[in-house]
Order: structure tokens, then C-alpha cells, then sequence
């Protein structure tokens, strides 16, 4: 299963995620993100941000409701699918989750190799995603060897490998200072300049400003606005 360039790349109709005993974590959502945008998903701690990430990229499933990427209902996806969904839609951490015994080169080259890439191949395309994240000389170090601003850019890097088309970033900056979030969130509107979909989940006030782009803000599991080139009021 692939993903089709439809009008809407991401819909959830009527979300709900209920999290035992009876605790909503998102209650009755519906949105639309059409291929190519941009969209920050802000609220304050606990508003069902990270919930609202985790179904996109099938870490949980709605209670009920649809989810749907790109043509494909995930709302009830089989865990033998998940792995296809995963090569098609990459995914940044807050904590950037690099194995740390294995080199940037060999951190990135990791999804390739799991599905058999050649060798050739793999050193073509982590060299190309190495350039896009300004890391091209970086490829033989290890993660305790760079900064945070560094790893979260290896972490891009490796979400960015099979070219997916839309990019799922749940608090990418949230571990960073003010130099290196600025240079995250330019690295993630230069991607979104390829074409790629991106859905930035984040609580920066000041990183959601500086965008201009579309503002999804969530409260106690509910959409209480969506606007374009919004800016996060809470």
C-alpha cells in the first residue's frame, strides 16, 4: 500500500482516543491537511498533541473514528502494514532516539538496510540526506559527538531516507536552545519547500509565531481553532 497524492493527504473524521479508565484524550476531531502543507498542532501540556501524533503515525488507534493518510484508512491498520506506513511517512522525536553505538552514517543507513537496500544505493542516499542537513562531514561521528542541535538534524535525516511524503516532527525543539531551534524549524520549511507534507506537534510559542503557517490548537482533546498563518494565543 503507497500513499496517493490526493486532495487530502491527512483526515481524521470524528477522532476519539480513550485511554482506560474513561480519561479522552481526544475527543470527536475532524481535520483535513491537504499535500504540501505545513501545519503546527499547539495547546498546552496534556491537550492531546502527542496523542493526536501518534495515531498519524499508527503508535496508537483511535477509539473510534477514521483515520486516513494519503488515501489509506490506518484507523484499524494491521500490524504488518505498519512497517509500509513507516517507510512512507517519517517521523522526528523530541528526544531524537539515535542508536548510540552506531555512527551518523550508520544511524541513517539503518531503514535502508532493513529492507534490503544495496550497498550502493545506501551510500548514494545518505550522502544526499546528509547535504539537505548540513551534516555532509559528520557521517563517521558518533551521536555523543555532536550537539543536540546536531542529532535532532541526524534524526531528521533519517526520517527524511525513503523520501517519505509527509513528515510527523512531535516536539522536535523541545530539547533545544534558541540557536538550534531556530535552525530545526528552517531545516523543516526547507523540506516542506521539496513538497513534503509536514505536521509540526510543538508547544513553542515563539517557533509557531515565527512560521506564519497554519495553527491547529487543541484543548482538553478538541480542536478550539484551525487557522491559516494562525498563532498560537494559549
Amino acid at each position: 500500500m503507497s500513499l496517493t497524492t490526493m486532495e487530502d493527504m491527512i483526515r481524521l473524521k470524528n477522532v476519539s482516543k480513550i485511554y482506560s479508565p474513561n480519561v479522552a484524550a481526544l475527543q470527536n476531531i475532524s481535520l483535513h491537511i491537504k499535500p504540501g502543507e505545513l501545519v503546527s498542532v499547539v495547546g498546552q501540556s496534556g491537550t492531546g498533541k502527542t496523542t493526536l501524533a501518534k495515531l498519524l503515525f499508527a503508535e496508537e488507534q483511535p477509539t473510534q473514528g477514521e483515520v486516513i493518510i494519503g488515501g489509506w484508512d490506518i484507523s484499524r491498520i494491521k500490524p504488518a502494514e505498519v512497517p509500509y506506513l513507516r517507510r512512507q511517512l517519517g517521523v522526528v522525536f523530541q528526544d531524537y532516539k539515535l542508536l548510540s553505538k552506531k555512527t551518523v552514517f550508520e544511524n541513517i543507513a539503518f531503514a535502508l538496510e532493513a529492507v534490503g537496500t544495496g550497498t550502493r544505493r545506501i551510500n548514494e542516499t545518505v550522502s544526499q540526506v546528509l547535504k539537505i542537513v548540513n551534516l555532509a562531514d559528520c557521517g563517521q561521528r558518533y551521536p555523543c559527538q555532536l550537539s543536540g542541535g546536531e542529532q535532532q538534524r541526524v534524526a531528521i535525516a533519517r526520517a527524511l531516507i525513503h523520501k517519505p511524503k509527509i513528515i510527523v516532527a512531535d516536539e522536535p525543539t523541545g530539547n533545544l536552545d534558541t540557536i538550534n531551534t531556530h535552525e530545526i524549524v528552517n531545516l523543516l520549511k526547507k523540506i516542506n519547500e521539496f513538497g513534503t507534507t509536514v505536521v509540526l506537534v510543538t508547544h513553542n510559542r515563539d517557533v509557531v509565531n515565527h512560521l506564519h503557517r497554519r495553527v491547529i490548537t487543541l484543548s482538553d482533546g478538541q480542536i478550539i481553532s484551525d487557522e491559516e498563518e494562525g498563532r498560537y494565543r494559549l
